[in-house]
């Protein structure tokens, strides 16, 4: 698990691995493997031995992301090195404003409000290379607007700054957001999902005023590339099964998270298609590593 102890994605791999070792009578042996953004742990991954017994989760940033933006520092290519299993979760990124900073409403009432002060707006995020940052610069691309960016080093660092008006607006997880949209403290203009969530309908999704936009972050399992498809197919069952139980969805809804059941074929689908929006955003906004 390319993630710390105790986090959301933590929890989702114990309670994914937990369920895999009451269905196949084997010890699982989690391990959080921290360093390069995620990227040790995969590049272990694909150096596994492909026989079913070595399986991570990753995110939307080790898997399409860091395979552009780090090239040649990672020991892996995600699809050419890892089999894909199943997507398990999604997390909704949200546009938020400090009110007090930002007078604009919507999406675009925003975007007239860029335009008409190019470079003069600060948008605030979770880190370099980060879906928070790289929501801004494809918005930015999709509308035409200029902002200055401001990275922290992470979600927790950048909030007090945004509520206080140090910057003015950001792109970041739901589940953080909501507690401070409830409170007035934050002002949500739109959800960066394909279409409004069940769980907000009144918040327009930001596609529905810059067409195509989405940028969400997700997780998924994965297996050493030569894994046999029996095994990959194997596992994609038993944790989509684990995935569509009622107690399983309400605890990933308390979570502020999406569960999510994929096919192997699916999952792949959506990790090249990921790569290949963020390596063109990489590339016209010429994003460099920390």
């Amino acid at each position: 698990m390319p993630f710390t102890a105790g986090g959301t994605a933590d929890i989702f791999a114990r309670m994914v691995g937990d369920h895999l070792g009451k269905v196949t009578g084997q010890v699982i042996v989690p391990e959080n493997i921290g360093g390069g953004g995620g990227t040790l742990a995969l590049g272990r991954l694909a150096r596994s031995e492909a026989d079913g017994t070595t399986v991570a989760l990753a995110s939307t940033s080790n898997l399409s992301i860091h395979p552009t933006l780090l090239k040649d520092r990672i020991q892996y290519q995600t699809l050419r090195d890892l089999a894909p299993i199943t997507q398990i979760s999604l997390v909704p990124n949200l546009l938020v404003v400090n009110p007090e900073r930002i007078k604009a409403r919507t999406v675009q009432e925003l975007i007239d409000h860029l335009k008409a002060n190019p470079e003069k707006i600060t948008f605030g995020s979770s880190g370099v290379g980060t879906t928070q940052h790289l929501a801004g610069e494809l918005f930015m691309q999709r509308t035409g607007t200029k902002m200055t960016h401001v990275a922290y080093k992470g979600s927790s660092q950048m909030m007090p700054d945004l509520i206080a008006g140090q910057i003015d607006l950001a792109f970041d997880n739901a589940p953080l957001l909501w507690p401070h949209i409830k409170s007035g403290k934050l002002i949500a203009l739109g959800t960066a999902t394909a279409e409004r969530l069940t769980v907000a309908p009144e918040l327009p999704a930001i596609a529905e005023t810059v067409p195509g936009f989405k940028a969400v972050a997700w997780h998924g399992f994965l297996a050493p590339v030569k894994t046999p498809k029996a095994l990959v197919d194997a596992y994609a069952k038993t944790i989509n099964e684990f995935m569509q139980r009622p107690e399983t969805q309400k605890r990933f809804d308390e979570l502020g998270v999406l569960p999510m059941h994929t096919s192997p074929e699916a999952f792949a689908k959506l990790i090249a298609d990921e790569a290949a929006q963020w390596s063109k955003v990489i590339e016209t906004a010429g994003v460099k590593p920390e």
